[in-house]
């Protein structure tokens, strides 16, 4: 294809991470290398959305009536390809910024993380994570021309050139066509997808739902069908999962659907779907895309985040009115009251559909909040108009249940004994670790249920939820805790007291002097010695972990020593001190029983001393 040349191509070198990135996509990031047509369809289709967008805004656009489409053709003889949009077209500097730098902050940490774990990613994975899409061309060809003139009537046309290595060029050319042509030559390996009948069938696996027509040669492949628009019984569930895999960038199923048609102060078009695995961009507003909105099906943005609450922000799909205008900025979204009511009634039918399963398909709801729960219990921290409904949505493990069963607060305020007037929790890093807590014998004796709480979000959660139903919530690490009531008898008559168990207490903390705030009996201990707990105004030790995380020189307050008076070996160091205020054996025993409690809480400092101590005990015991 022969084209005047106006100046001299200029070269350009990629930047250093550019590079890592292309030889990362190239030899470790796909294992479907037929993933880079639906990349370059999907650049596309974006591509004409923009143009679509400038004419419906009566922008000044080159080549008005150029019908909108893709375009691919094939030479199966000489394995070539190529693939041409009529969109907006880029200029130079787009050539230089969109193409020769990388798209995403976070893109190479990600890869390199993939590559250090050494697992090749399935592109399908990948797409609208980190806007990598384009480079993915290099796994299937040694050298891509790109040629390009923008939809602005003065801009000029581009040639753009590279190899994938360390340089690319840039030339101007004549093109009179707006929109975009790349093509290439298919390696030896990628040979097989020079096939019309291939390239249909990837078309139609990845890229059917893409909103503007899409031949090969002379055939239309794609359905280009807007499914929001049609009524909900003539949709079939085939059409509706793939559906949801193109807009979403999903390879996966959704769990389920919402269709909406909505009619009165606010009239909008929907398909809403719960996916059917958290996106790889958890929390990451910079990575996690929501619903894509449309107006009179023209295309507006693709992560309409004022549609949805934060705590919502998982859901995929597409809202269609006729309420905005075309030209809607998102400053203009965010302070609509089209889109407020739009929001209102999306997070209602949301949450009502996820009432619904918890009611009625109960296996479904927990498989859905182990992986989204994380969602809601951040939404009780920020939301306020639906608070209550967010809260009896969470589930949660407790010390009744087995592994993997959970339970809601409701079930847990209605199983709890007439005697219990509060709602129990402990916190930690993992089931395995809570259950085996000291803190946690007396309920386990007197069978009372403790909620666990494993999640590091769920420290957030407990802070914004100081009680329910009435009920305080009250961590079963703090040393207030009032278990009065429910003490079991006969265990007091066991235990140290009077003038005997003082004195052990105040030596025990004459020995550990400033590095408890106070040493006392415990009423929760059954089986362990001794436990640290919390003080009116301390953390939980998984807030204290989380915070030393965030600073290093983080100490956190002092906690409170309760020991166990009806423990043999509380009661051999009584007697021990009774004959030696000062015995060796009682000091290294304290020492031992408080390194003790804090390797317990996975904030032992010096391990060494424990361990050492521990070999004296030892040696000790077993002499002949």
């Amino acid at each position: 294809m022969a084209e005047e040349q106006h100046s001299k191509a200029q070269e350009f070198e990629y930047k250093a991470e550019m590079k890592q990135l292309l030889h990362l996509i190239i030899h470790s990031l796909y294992t479907h290398p037929e993933v880079f047509l639906r990349e370059l369809i999907s650049n596309a289709s974006d591509a004409l959305n923009k143009v679509r967008f400038m004419q419906v805004t009566d922008a000044q656009v080159h080549q008005p009536d150029a019908e909108l489409g893709i375009s691919i053709d094939i030479d199966e003889k000489n394995h070539n390809l190529s693939i041409e949009d009529s969109g907006i077209g880029m200029t130079r500097d787009d050539l230089i910024g969109r193409i020769g730098t990388v798209a995403s902050s976070g893109t190479l940490e990600f890869l390199s993380a993939t590559k250090g774990g050494e697992k090749k990613m399935d592109g399908s994975e990948l797409i609208g994570q980190f806007g990598v899409g384009f480079y993915s061309v290099f796994m299937v060809t040694d050298e891509v021309t790109i040629e390009t003139r923008h939809a602005d009537p003065d801009a000029k046309a581009w040639r753009w050139t590279s190899k994938g290595e360390g340089t690319y060029t840039i030339e101007e050319i004549d093109r009179k066509e707006r929109g975009t042509r790349i093509f290439f030559k298919l390696k030896e390996e990628a040979k097989e997808l020079a096939s019309e009948y291939r390239i249909k069938d990837i078309i139609k696996k990845y890229s059917n739902f893409v909103d503007f027509p899409i031949h090969v040669g002379k055939d239309k492949v794609n359905s280009v069908a807007a499914l929001w628009q049609r009524k909900k019984e003539d949709l079939k569930k085939e059409e509706l999962d793939e559906f949801y895999k193109f807009v979403a960038a999903d390879f996966r199923e959704p769990l389920d659907h919402l269709h909406l048609h909505i009619e009165g102060r606010v009239n909008f078009k929907a398909l809403i779907f719960i996916p059917g695995e958290a996106p790889m961009g958890y929390f990451d507003p910079r990575e996690e895309k929501s619903l894509h909105l449309y107006v009179n099906r023209v295309f507006i943005q693709d992560d309409c985040k004022d549609l949805v609450p934060e705590y919502l922000r998982f859901v995929k799909g597409v809202v269609d009115t006729e309420d905005l205008p075309l030209n809607v900025s998102r400053e203009v979204t965010q302070s609509s009251p089209v889109t407020a009511k739009m929001r209102e009634i999306i997070t209602n039918r949301v949450l009502g559909l996820l009432e619904d399963w918890a009611k009625s398909d109960i296996d479904r709801y927990n498989d859905f909040f182990r992986k989204f729960g994380n969602y809601l219990k951040l939404g009780i921290t920020t939301e306020f108009a639906s608070k209550d409904r967010i809260v009896d949505l969470l589930r949660f493990e407790t010390s009744k249940l087995e592994a993997g069963k959970v339970t809601s607060l409701k079930d847990y305020v209605a199983n709890m004994g007439e005697e219990q007037k509060e709602i129990y929790y402990i916190t930690g890093e993992g089931r395995d670790v809570v259950e085996k807590h000291p803190n946690l014998e007396y309920f386990r004796k007197n069978a009372v249920e403790v909620l666990f709480l494993t999640d590091p979000v769920d420290l957030f959660t407990v802070t914004s939820l100081p009680e329910y139903d009435g009920k305080k919530m009250v961590s079963i690490e703090k040393a207030d805790i009032d278990l009065g009531s429910t003490q079991t008898e006969g265990d007091e008559a066991e235990a140290l007291k009077g003038k005997e168990a003082k004195d052990i207490l105040t030596r025990i903390k004459e020995i550990l002097g400033d590095r408890v705030e106070d040493v006392i009996e415990s009423k929760r201990l059954v089986d362990s010695v001794a436990t640290l707990v919390v003080g009116d105004q301390g953390m939980d030790a998984q807030m204290e972990r989380m915070m030393k995380m965030m600073d290093k020189n983080f100490s956190g307050a002092k906690k409170i020593l309760e020991v166990n008076l009806k423990h043999p070996l509380v009661k051999n160091l009584a007697a021990i001190n009774e004959r030696d205020h000062e015995s060796p054996v009682l000091k290294d025993s304290v020492e031992q029983i408080y390194d003790g409690a804090l390797l317990v809480e996975d904030n032992l400092q010096n391990p060494m001393d424990f361990v050492r101590r521990a070999m004296e005990f030892m040696e000790k015991a077993t002499r002949g």
